[in-house]
Order: structure tokens, then sequence, then C-alpha cells
């Protein structure tokens, strides 16, 4: 169970980030455009703040890193929304692409409540790589414009790391948080493997 008084540093500014859905979903309505990519800018802000304090201070924890992967989806979510909303003539334009990367998405998401009754929260390099560049290429959009080599690039980076993703939930029976990569849960696994072993 949470409670407020055990949130560190590092988890309110993953808070923050569950708080401010609110509002954006309130600036939508209200379609004020430049004020919902202001604020959407900080709560992408939060995401690298966080994880550093978290490192940083040394207070990284399961819950830390759930909270944290819930504040990076409803982010992830609201920047979508946002496009939908004040980019229309661009989602129709590339609807399908879209769709192929945001179908596996759900996909994974599905994959992972059925066999942890939760999301992940590995925060992959290649997670974090994805998610810098959704960011970059969202906000850039909202505030600038459509920049088609990075709206590709975030496409197939995209699905690179979902299928990491995918990947990883076959490979851990257990939910566990914070796994580097594809490479890094194999040698985890190898040694988890000699340590079974020695023990029999």
């Amino acid at each position: 169970m949470w409670t407020f008084r055990n949130f560190n540093i590092a988890d309110w500014f993953s808070f923050y980030r569950v708080a401010a859905v609110p509002l954006l979903v309130l600036l939508l309505w209200l379609g004020k455009r430049e004020m919902f990519t202001w604020f959407l800018l900080i709560s992408y802000s939060t995401d690298a703040i966080d994880g550093y304090l978290a490192r940083r201070l040394k207070v990284t924890s399961a819950r830390g890193s759930q909270l944290d992967s819930i504040g990076d989806q409803l982010t992830f979510v609201m920047g979508l929304v946002g496009l939908v909303v004040f980019e229309t003539a661009f989602i129709k334009a590339n609807i399908v692409l879209i769709l192929i990367a945001f179908v596996p998405y759900l996909v994974q998401m599905i994959i992972a409540f059925i066999k942890y009754g939760k999301a992940t929260s590995f925060h992959t390099y290649l997670a974090k790589a994805s998610a810098v560049i959704q960011g970059v290429f969202i906000l850039w959009l909202l505030f600038f414009g459509p920049v088609y080599w990075l709206f590709y690039f975030m496409i197939v980076i995209g699905l690179l790391e979902t299928l990491e993703e995918i990947t990883l939930i076959f490979m851990y029976d257990t939910w566990v948080s914070d796994v580097k990569g594809f490479f890094f849960a194999l040698k985890d696994k190898r040694r988890r493997n000699g340590t079974d072993t020695v023990k029999q």
C-alpha cells in the first residue's frame, strides 16, 4: 500500500506526471494548445529528473519504478491524445504507421497484465531511448510542426523497444524492475541458472 509520507523526492516527480493528467485533459478540452504543450514538456522533463535523483540519492525501489512507469505511460497517452486533438490532419495522414507502432504496444501491455497483473517496469536502455525520441517528436510537432525523418525513426525504435519488452516478459516468470535490456537479461538468466545448479 502506497502512502504519501513514504514517497521520496524522486517519487514525487513521478507522482507529478500522474497528478498532471487532469490538468492536461482540461487544457485539451479548452483547446489551449500552447499551454497544454508547455505542461506536457514539464511532464516529460520530470521523467529525466526522477530517474537521475533516484540513482543519485540511492532511493530506487520497486514502488518507485512502478510509479515511474505509470507516469511515463500516462504522459505518453496524453501526448498522443494531444496530437489527435491538435494535429488531426497529421494523424489521419499517418494512421497506418501509427497503428503499426501502437497495436504491438497494446499487445505488450495485455500480455504483461495477464502474466503479472500489472504493467512492466523494465526501464531498458531501449525503452529510455524510445521515450526520449517520442517526447521530442510529440513536443516538436505540437510546437513547430512535423519532422518526418524523426517520425519514422520514432516508429522504428518504438517497435524494437516493444518487441524487446515482449521478449523480456516471456523471459521472467515473476515481475521484475530495472532490466537494462535483452542481453543483460540473458546474462542474468545464465547467472541464476548457474546458481541453481550449484545449489542442487
